[in-house]
């Protein structure tokens, strides 16, 4: 059994988790695929996540006694388990970006033609991707409002059942700020821009920069992608994405602040899979498989089940894996990072509103309690003390698990 259910209480059940996958079979993946650096950290943290493997300390109940070990979490962005506090503490940092104006939702999303190429070039590729979606976004803001926008742009990679589909989220107040800053230049309420308008230019910005990245010779052409550095057929790949038409997708424009936190909540700091959605994992005659669930868009978000063979799963969900130090959310316009402060104040001068008033830097205790109703301090046997340290815990090395290791299982 798995490191993180032999910790258990006797006889305690619950659904298997994507580090459950990897102690059990990410041993054997590694022995059968040569792994990126960036890769084989991601699955070492989040097989240590929440373990004796980081540390952590001893919790003793003031009131009944109770002890229970907290171990340390990993962190890392890719894992599940860490997204709830990330995502608590960076909304609680966007609370103060907010305007009071409708916002809009784009989606922006690349050709699966480029698919190999994105992935033995995710960083410069998604480079091109960012700055093709904020030159589009800019010029039209220019052009069709005569200000500037300010936008949020998040970078998905996957889709529901994680194959590869990359793509932008972007979220974008509904209005300009003019060049002069004197003026607040609203956009109507239920329409930006034309979404035809804009998949041509961004298709134009992303093909554009994409010569330019293969005349400077940045580009690598590894593996089924060898054909592709000879100038012929990678004119030929371009000619095809220009024939193509590409996607924009505007969704439903947010009315109110509280659903722009919703929003940004929802798309900001996902991973490719919660482990919410995994259901199982079971042995085969071919193989320990795994279930997890998805939504299916093509017939109207009805929710399914997909079986992976465990090694597929494994492959499928590195596949999100970004390089390190990528910055998968950038601010752009006048909610870029440089000036965010200085224009956000002249918008809310020219919107009449009260500038907002510094707030103290809220506890992770706070933020889950706010989250998850849940208090990590509250004692969980008797619910009445509180859960003080009693002493640390020293980082153990943890035994790797069998690899003939009995399936997991939700029932």
């Amino acid at each position: 059994m798995p490191p993180a259910q032999q910790h258990q209480a006797a006889g305690s059940r619950r659904s298997p988790e994507l580090a459950d996958i990897f102690r059990a079979y990410g041993q054997s993946y590694r022995q059968a695929h040569p792994l990126p650096r960036a890769q084989l950290k991601v699955m070492r943290a989040i097989e240590s996540c929440r373990t004796a493997a980081l540390g952590g300390h001893l919790q003793q109940c003031d009131s009944c006694g109770y002890q229970q070990p907290a171990y340390n979490s990993c962190r890392n962005r890719h894992c599940p388990k860490c997204g709830s506090l990330a995502k608590a503490q960076w909304l609680e940092d966007r609370k103060a970006d907010l305007l009071p104006v409708g916002y809009f939702h784009l989606v922006f999303t690349l050709p699966h033609e480029l698919n190999p190429l994105l992935l033995v070039n995710k960083k410069v590729l998604c480079d091109i991707l960012f700055k093709a979606v904020s030159q589009t976004l800019l010029e039209f803001g220019r052009t069709h409002l005569g200000g500037s926008l300010g936008f949020i742009c998040v970078l998905h990679t996957w889709d529901q059942t994680l194959r590869d589909h990359f793509h932008l989220h972007c979220l974008i107040p509904g209005g300009a700020l003019s060049f002069d800053l004197t003026r607040w230049i609203a956009a109507r309420q239920t329409f930006l821009f034309s979404v035809k308008a804009l998949s041509l230019v961004f298709r134009g910005q992303f093909i554009g920069l994409l010569q330019r990245a293969f005349r400077k010779g940045v580009l690598q052409f590894p593996g089924r992608t060898a054909a592709l550095a000879e100038p012929a057929a990678f004119a030929e790949l371009v000619r095809s994405l220009r024939q193509k038409q590409w996607v924009v997708y505007a969704k439903r424009p947010c009315s109110s602040p509280e659903k722009v936190l919703d929003y940004l909540g929802r798309y900001t700091q996902r991973v490719a899979l919660s482990n919410n959605r995994i259901l199982s994992v079971t042995d085969s005659a071919n193989g320990p498989l795994v279930t997890f669930s998805y939504r299916d868009r093509k017939h109207g978000n009805r929710t399914r089940t997909m079986v992976l063979q465990a090694h597929e799963f494994i492959r499928r969900f590195l596949l999100h894996v970004l390089p390190s130090g990528f910055m998968r959310i950038r601010h752009f316009g006048f909610l870029a990072n440089r000036s965010r402060k200085q224009k956000l104040d002249r918008c809310r001068v020219l919107l009449d509103l009260q500038q907002p008033s510094p707030s103290s830097k809220k506890s992770a205790r706070q933020l889950m309690l706010e989250v998850t109703g849940l208090d990590l301090t509250r004692c969980p046997a008797c619910r009445l003390g509180t859960l003080v340290i009693l002493s640390p815990l020293p980082a153990i090395e943890l035994a790797p698990c069998s690899l003939r290791a009995p399936p997991l299982d939700s029932s």
